[in-house]
């Protein structure tokens, strides 16, 4: 059973937005600094964006501007993390994986992707 689920990909235009979502246990996106990443075919996986358990975030030079990553501060079971992608580019096509990382034990998860597809 994924312990990270994303979704919210799918065609868009060049210069629109989609708002991609992963869904994960509250006590996970509490206490792991949370990723996204892509790969575009060909190529290998890259960083998008992270935000920290303390809710700093950081991004790959090429989105910092264009991407905007956020999480949830519910109360209930379960959260997620967002990544709101907008003057989408050709070249942001790719498959965009959901990361869970925490930075004492060095623990990793990943979700299946989903695919963001950005052409005219």
């Amino acid at each position: 059973q994924l312990r990270l689920a994303e979704s919210g990909g799918g065609l868009v235009q060049p210069g629109g937005s989609l708002r991609l979502s992963c869904v994960a246990a509250a006590t996970i996106i509490r206490t792991n600094t949370m990723r996204w990443w892509r790969q575009a075919p060909g190529k290998q996986r890259e960083f998008v964006a992270e935000v920290t358990t303390g809710g700093v975030t950081h991004y790959a030079d090429s989105v910092r501007g264009r991407f905007t990553i956020s999480k949830d501060n519910t109360q209930s079971a379960q959260s997620a993390v967002y990544l709101q992608l907008s003057s989408l580019k050709p070249e942001d096509t790719a498959v965009y994986y959901c990361n869970s990382f925490h930075v004492i034990s060095g623990a990793s998860d990943w979700g299946q992707g989903t695919q963001v597809t950005v052409s005219s």
